[in-house]
């Protein structure tokens, strides 16, 4: 009995312990891994407008990539390999090779495993450089190659993801400017549309520009000088957009398109009694302009750009007289006076806001060479105003002492340097200055704001143009990379900002 019992306790114990084997508790089951996709691309054998395969990135639930080139992206066959059992846009089953989509917008795609686990990624295509597309078509495919032609044709917009798109609208369009015009191989343009229509979101109307900011290889001075003018105390500062052009099916760069200075309802409400001036030299008057010359300081002439007068008419009597009226005195030896200095004639805060961006850029036009503009209505105060032409702001001049982020520039306009004998007007300049030195980051991150905006137009427009890493007149620094230009561009601008803080505290 004692063996028996030996052997049963053994067995029992060696079951115990799990021995046997068959009482072990059974292995989790696997878990299934959620299905992914693993490859994303277009290829040129399933797109035939393509000129290359087009690889996209995932990165988690993102696909993202570029179609370099503008064709459209309304009806593209994707290719993927996924670990799925299927792969869907809102329940529609895709097939990788031959499934068609609209990549206009965002889709998501969702791959789902044979247990039921899904996992969605969001396709986000950016076609050319994501930037809308003007398409300009003169008749008969005529050049534009006159300032004082217009060439008849029409205009549409292809808005992408941003802007409405325009039909094709009757136009004509003709050259513009003076230096960019006759230097630059990149045109600007004046277009003229047959009816007032939304034009890249701006407001209706008939006549627009087209910069072509060559000078400028950041493309930003002027839509960042626009950018201080939102925030100022001026009535009105021209809106733009940036937007590729095709010229008769050609790419021709990027443009900054914007708003012409000129009396309208949306742009400057002067009505038909209201004055736009501008201060101006000969060589750059047309023909037919309208003006007179400044009878005090003799440094420059003042253009009526609005509204179309007669010379010696009362109208023209009247903006002369008043304008004279003023200089005589600011430079009068009542100059200080409340009822017959300067401030009689003068809505000071926008003498101070445009003062302000004008040195704070250091536009080199803006000591009293062109494009100041003033405007008035019969019986109110000389307003400055608006903002125009800063492509040589922000240091990007080689023939004057503007290229430097030290030193006064616009200060030593006539009109201003006597500004600044007055102790108010300097305190009104600084209280001021203290709001644009508070909005100093606002400014930095719209540069960058907007650099990425053209991170894949600057390419193009450097493909097509080739400016970078070469002298453009009239460029004081030559950079081989956009971002380089960028970068001078924002470093000159804190260097400004940091002498003018210390110099105004000196004044």
């Amino acid at each position: 009995m004692g063996y028996y019992k030996t052997i049963l306790i053994m067995m029992v114990f060696t079951s115990g312990c799990g021995g046997g084997g068959s009482s072990l508790p059974s292995e989790p089951p696997a878990a299934q891994l959620a299905p992914i996709i693993s490859t994303f691309s277009f290829l040129v054998e399933n797109n035939s407008d393509l000129e290359a395969d087009v690889a996209l990135t995932i990165n988690s639930g993102s696909i993202t990539g570029r179609i370099p080139i503008n064709i459209s992206v309304t009806d593209l066959i994707a290719s993927f390999q996924h670990s799925g059992s299927s792969v869907s846009i809102t329940s529609i089953d895709q097939q990788s090779g031959s499934t068609a989509n609209d990549f206009s917008t965002i889709l998501t795609y969702t791959t789902s495993g044979s247990d039921g686990q899904t996992t969605d990624y969001q396709v986000d295509l950016t076609r050319f450089t994501d930037l809308p597309i003007v398409y300009l078509t003169t008749d008969f495919f005529a050049a534009i190659d006159s300032k004082d032609d217009y060439v008849q044709g029409e205009s549409s917009i292809d808005g992408g993801r941003h802007f409405d798109d325009l039909a094709p609208v009757e136009m004509k369009i003709r050259g513009r400017g003076n230096s960019t015009w006759y230097l630059h191989p990149k045109k600007p343009f004046q277009m003229k549309l047959s009816d007032k229509v939304e034009f890249l979101g701006m407001p209706n109307d008939k006549k627009w520009l087209f910069l072509a900011e060559y000078s400028d290889k950041t493309m930003l001075r002027n839509k960042i000088s626009f950018e201080m003018g939102y925030i100022s105390n001026l009535d009105w500062t021209p809106q733009g957009r940036f937007a590729e052009v095709y010229i008769n099916d050609e790419y021709n760069g990027t443009y900054n398109i914007t708003q012409k200075v000129e009396e309208s309802d949306n742009r400057v409400p002067l009505g038909d009694k209201g004055y736009l001036l501008e201060l101006d030299q000969l060589e750059r008057l047309d023909s037919d302009d309208v003006y007179f010359e400044s009878t005090v300081t003799d440094q420059f002439l003042v253009n009526i750009k609005e509204p179309n007068l007669d010379l010696n008419s009362s109208e023209y009597t009247y903006i002369k007289e008043l304008i004279g009226s003023f200089e005589s005195a600011i430079f009068g030896s009542n100059f200080l006076s409340d009822t017959e200095g300067y401030i009689k004639y003068i809505d000071v805060d926008s003498f101070v806001d445009w003062y302000l961006i004008s040195e704070i850029t250091k536009n080199v036009d803006s000591m009293f060479f062109s494009s100041m503009f003033l405007n008035v209505m019969p019986g109110e105060k000389i307003k400055m105003g608006p903002l125009w032409d800063f492509d040589l702001s922000f240091g990007n001049v080689d023939y004057a002492d503007s290229r430097y982020a030290e030193g006064w520039w616009v200060k030593y306009h006539p009109w201003y340097e006597r500004l600044f004998q007055d102790p108010d007007f300097v305190d009104r300049v600084k209280v001021r200055f203290a709001y644009f030195k508070h909005n100093q980051d606002f400014i930095l991150d719209k540069i960058d704001t907007y650099a990425q905006q053209l991170q894949w137009a600057q390419q193009e427009n450097d493909n097509k143009w080739q400016t970078l890493g070469i002298y453009v007149w009239p460029n004081p620094v030559i950079f081989d990379t956009y971002q380089e230009e960028v970068d001078h561009m924002k470093a000159w601008y804190v260097d400004r900002m940091t002498w003018l803080d210390n110099a105004l505290t000196d004044l």
